[in-house]
C-alpha cells in the first residue's frame, strides 16, 4: 500500500486514501524509505488475484455492528444529503411513520410539537439548526412518550438504517457470483436486507426454480433464505421462506466459487464433498433430502452410495431411527417436484427392517430422560411409516432400484411388508413389563390409533397399570405416553376418562407431588379447547364416579368361578376365618367359599 501511495504522490500533489481504520497509522506521517518496504516484500511468492466489490449496508457502516467504519449514524447523514429543505420536519415525519408501522399511535400534532421542541432545544444550546441530538431528544419526549424501546426502534430503522448498496453490473466478480446475480434477476428475487416472507407454490415453474435456488445456496453455506414451518392446510406443494440478504453472504458466495462456476455445479460438488466426509448416518440422509429438494441428480448417486455404506456400518438403532424420517419425506413428497425418488426405495425399506429388528433391545433398560428421547424417535418413525404407506415412490412403469429394475407392484408390496414389520414390532413390545412407562403407554396409543388395538383391550391394559400395586410414578409415566399430544381420546371415551380420574383420585398424598409434574406436562400440551372439554366430561362423571372407575373395569371382567379358586388362600393371607369372613368388602362380594 505504501508503494502505491508513493507512486501516486509522484504523479499528484494531493492524494486521498480510502482504507480501513486499522491501516491509517501505517500510511500517515513521513513514510519510511522505499528500500525498507522493498526488502520486506522481497521473496514473497506472486499469485494471481481478482478484485471485486461487495455491496455494503448502513448497518455494517455503524461502529457497533460487524466490521464498522466508525459512522455511528449513516441513516441520518443520508437524510441530510437527500433532504431538499426542512430536514428536521422531514426527519420527524419519517420517525412518526416508523412508529405507526409498528402499531404506535402518532398524529400529525405530535410531529408538529416535536419539530418545535427540536428547534427550541437548538436555540437553547446555541446552535443554528437542530442536529441529531436535538431531534432525538424531541422524538424521545413527544413521539415516544419517554419510552426507550420506541426510541431504540427509531435509532435502528432511521439513525442507522438498513439500506443495501449497489455495485455496477460490469464490476469484476467470480463466475459463481455472476450466476447468482443472474438467477436473482431472472427469478425476480432481488437481494434485500430487510427480512421478508415469501410463499412458493411448487406447481408453478418460477416458484419451483426459486425453491431450487434457495436450497442450492443453503447447501453451499449461503443462508439467504430460512425455511419456515409448513402451514397447515396449505398442501405439500407449498413452501414458506424468510429472505434477508446480508453483505457477508456475498463473501460466502465468493468463498463457494471454488466448487464451480454455476450454482448447480457448485452445489453438486459441495454435496459430494460433504457426503464423503459425513460422520453420522443422519448427516447423509439430510444430504439426500437436500439433494432432491435442490434438484441435483448428478450428485444423488454418490450420496446414495455413501448412504448405503453408512446404513450397513451403523449399528446404533437411534441413528437408524433418526435417518428414516428424511428418507420417508423424500419418498412421499418427491413427486411434487417431479424428481425420481425410486432409487431410495431399497435403502429405505432395508432401514425399516433394521430398525424393527433392533427396536426391542433399544427400548429396554432406559431411564426417564432416555425414554423420553426414544419416544420422540418412535413417533418420528411411526409418522415415517405412515408416509411410506401413503406414498407413491415409483411413478413410472419400472424404476431402477439398487441393482435391478423394480416395478410399481413390487415397490408397493415392499412398502406393505415394511409397514407390517413395524406394527408387529410394536405389538410384541406394547405388552412388555420391562419397558419404561412412557414407552409402554406410547406404543399402546400408536396401536390404538392405527386400529391394531381395540378400545376395550386398551382400557384393560390401562386398568392393569392404574392399580394399587403399580408405583404411582410408573402409572403417571404410562399415562403421559398414552395421552401425550391429543386429549380427544379422553373427550370421546368416558370409560378411559373414568379410569384416569379414578386412579388420580386414589393417588396417595405422599406420591402426588411426584406424579404431578408428569401429569401437568401431559395435559398442558393439549390445546385450550381440549382441556376445557376434558374438564367438562370429568365434571359429569358425578360424585364418586372417578373412584369407581378402576373397580368398574374390574367388575366387567370378574369371573366368580375363577375367583373362587384363590379366595380361600386370600382369606388366610388376610387373617380371616372363612366362617366369619365378610361377604362384601368395599361394596363388592368377596367370593369366599364357605365350608
Amino acid at each position: 500500500m505504501r508503494q502505491v501511495l508513493r507512486a501516486a504522490l509522484r504523479e499528484y500533489e494531493r492524494v486521498a486514501v480510502v482504507c480501513g481504520a486499522w491501516h491509517v497509522p501505517a500510511l500517515t506521517g513521513p513514510l519510511p524509505p522505499a528500500s525498507a518496504d522493498a526488502a520486506v516484500l522481497r521473496g514473497l511468492p506472486r499469485v494471481k488475484a481478482a478484485l471485486t466489490w461487495v455491496p455494503w449496508t448502513y448497518g455494517r457502516l455503524a461502529s457497533w455492528q460487524g466490521y464498522g467504519a466508525g459512522v455511528t449514524s449513516p441513516g441520518w447523514y443520508h437524510h441530510l444529503f437527500m433532504a431538499p429543505d426542512h430536514p428536521v420536519a422531514r426527519w420527524l415525519v419519517h420517525a412518526a411513520a416508523v412508529l405507526r408501522g409498528d402499531g404506535v399511535e402518532v398524529s400529525s400534532a405530535h410531529v408538529i410539537e416535536a419539530t418545535r421542541l427540536a428547534e427550541t432545544l437548538a436555540a437553547l444550546r446555541g446552535r443554528p439548526l437542530a442536529g441529531l441530538a436535538e431531534v432525538t431528544d424531541a422524538a424521545h419526549a413527544v413521539l415516544c412518550d419517554g419510552d426507550d424501546l420506541r426510541l431504540a426502534l427509531i435509532n435502528r430503522r432511521l439513525v442507522v438504517g438498513d439500506r443495501l448498496g449497489r455495485v455496477p453490473e460490469d464490476t469484476p466478480g467470480v463466475p459463481l457470483a455472476r450466476d447468482v446475480a443472474a438467477a436473482q434477476r431472472r427469478l425476480r428475487l432481488p437481494p434485500q436486507p430487510q427480512p421478508r416472507d415469501v410463499d412458493l407454490d411448487l406447481r408453478r415453474d418460477i416458484d419451483a426454480d426459486r425453491s431450487r435456488l434457495l436450497h442450492r445456496l443453503r447447501l453451499l453455506g449461503v443462508e439467504w433464505g430460512e425455511a419456515l414451518p409448513a402451514r397447515r392446510g396449505r398442501g405439500t406443494f407449498w413452501e414458506s421462506w424468510r429472505l434477508a440478504w446480508q453483505p457477508e453472504l456475498a463473501v460466502d458466495v465468493v468463498a463457494a466459487g471454488g466448487y464451480g462456476t454455476t450454482v448447480a455445479d457448485a452445489a453438486a460438488a459441495r454435496v459430494a464433498e460433504r457426503a464423503a466426509a459425513a460422520e453420522t448416518l443422519a448427516d447423509v440422509t439430510g444430504l439426500v433430502e437436500g439433494c432432491l429438494l435442490a434438484d441435483l441428480p448428478s450428485a444423488l448417486p454418490g450420496v446414495l452410495s455413501a448412504l448405503d455404506e453408512r446404513v450397513a456400518l451403523d449399528h446404533d438403532v437411534a441413528h437408524l431411527m433418526a435417518a428414516l424420517p428424511p428418507l420417508a419425506r423424500t419418498l412421499r413428497y418427491g413427486d411434487v417436484r417431479r424428481t425420481d425418488t425410486a432409487a431410495l426405495l431399497r435403502v429405505t425399506l432395508g432401514l425399516v427392517t433394521r430398525v424393527c429388528v433392533g427396536l426391542p433391545g433399544a427400548l429396554r433398560g432406559l431411564d426417564g430422560a432416555a425414554a423420553a428421547a426414544m419416544r420422540v424417535r418412535v413417533d418420528a418413525v411411526h409418522a415415517s411409516i405412515a408416509l411410506l404407506a401413503g406414498a407413491g415412490p415409483v411413478d413410472t412403469g419400472t424404476a431402477q432400484v439398487g441393482a435391478g429394475p423394480v416395478d410399481a407392484g413390487a415397490a408397493a408390496a415392499g412398502v406393505a411388508a415394511a409397514t407390517a414389520e413395524w406394527y408387529d414390532a410394536l405389538t410384541s413390545l406394547a405388552a412388555a413389563d420391562d419397558l419404561h412407562g412412557v414407552l409402554a403407554g406410547r406404543l399402546n396409543r400408536l396401536l390404538l390409533d392405527a386400529g391394531r388395538l381395540d378400545l376395550p383391550e386398551a382400557g384393560r391394559r390401562m386398568a392393569l397399570v392404574l392399580t394399587v400395586g403399580v408405583p404411582a410414578s410408573r402409572a403417571a409415566a404410562w399415562i403421559e405416553g398414552f395421552l401425550a399430544g391429543d386429549g380427544l381420546l379422553l373427550v370421546h371415551d368416558e370409560r378411559l376418562l373414568a379410569l384416569v380420574d379414578g386412579w388420580l383420585s386414589g393417588v396417595p398424598a405422599e406420591a402426588f407431588a411426584e406424579v404431578l409434574p408428569l401429569l401437568r406436562r401431559t395435559f398442558s400440551g393439549y390445546p385450550a379447547p381440549q382441556r376445557r372439554l376434558v374438564g367438562e366430561r370429568a365434571a359429569r362423571l358425578g360424585p364418586g364416579a372417578g373412584g369407581r372407575g378402576v373397580a368398574a373395569v374390574a367388575e366387567e371382567s370378574f369371573d366368580p368361578e375363577r375367583g373362587a379358586l384363590v379366595t380361600a388362600t386370600v382369606a388366610r393371607l388376610l387373617g380371616w376365618d372363612q366362617r366369619s369372613a365378610p361377604d362384601t368388602v368395599g361394596g363388592r362380594r368377596c367370593g369366599v367359599v364357605r365350608e
